[in-house]
């Protein structure tokens, strides 16, 4: 099979990485040589932060180019806007439609912009976007917002439920688990 690849893209303080150990948990255990590289930015000050998953039969490097993602995974407005352009002519790009006030918004140096959601689906990516942090607090916790978006992605994947189920079982802390399995499905079955 052809190299497949996947950015996760969000602020810092959302929980990309644990999605990204969740994914290369899955895609391991189906048997696909995965490669995963993150780029912290400023994340402890609410940066932006990005994570490159590769999978494929012998992937030689982690590093996704422009125009080379398979899909975006973001969990926040602004940063779908900000890496656009690294996803294919026909990527998909699924989004949380919440909102984090970056540093220049919150020092009163500029606006969040309006119709963002709007201005990607313009651009042509194919937007599925959710209110993953609604879905996230029915499940019991805002910090879910990452497990229900791993779970929007694993529905539209080849990749059976039960292997997702027990990519979370792997990486999340016990005590975190239930709440966790709820987040999934409720991204799993949420309908576009």
């Amino acid at each position: 099979m052809a190299t497949k690849s996947i950015m996760i893209v969000g602020v810092g303080g959302q929980g990309t990485l644990l999605a990204s150990r969740i994914l290369g948990a899955a895609l391991v255990s189906e048997g696909f040589d995965v490669k995963v590289s993150e780029v912290h930015g400023m994340s402890q000050r609410g940066g932006s932060v990005v994570t490159y998953v590769r999978y494929g039969e012998c992937v030689a490097s982690p590093i996704i180019e422009k125009g080379e993602a398979d899909l975006l995974l973001s969990f926040e407005q602004l940063e779908a806007a900000r890496w656009l352009a690294y996803l294919k002519t026909d990527g998909k790009l699924i989004v949380n439609t919440q909102t984090i006030d970056p540093m220049t918004v919150i020092s009163g140096a500029d606006t969040y912009p309006d119709g963002v959601l709007d201005a990607l689906r313009a651009a042509g990516a194919d937007v599925t976007a959710i209110d993953a942090l609604s879905l996230a607090v029915e499940a019991g916790s805002a910090k879910a917002v990452n497990v229900v978006l791993i779970g929007v992605l694993a529905s539209k994947s080849e990749i059976a439920k039960q292997v997702w189920i027990d990519a979370l079982h792997e990486t999340v802390p016990p005590k975190f688990l239930e709440m966790n399995l709820k987040a999934f499905e409720l991204g799993w079955n949420y309908e576009n």
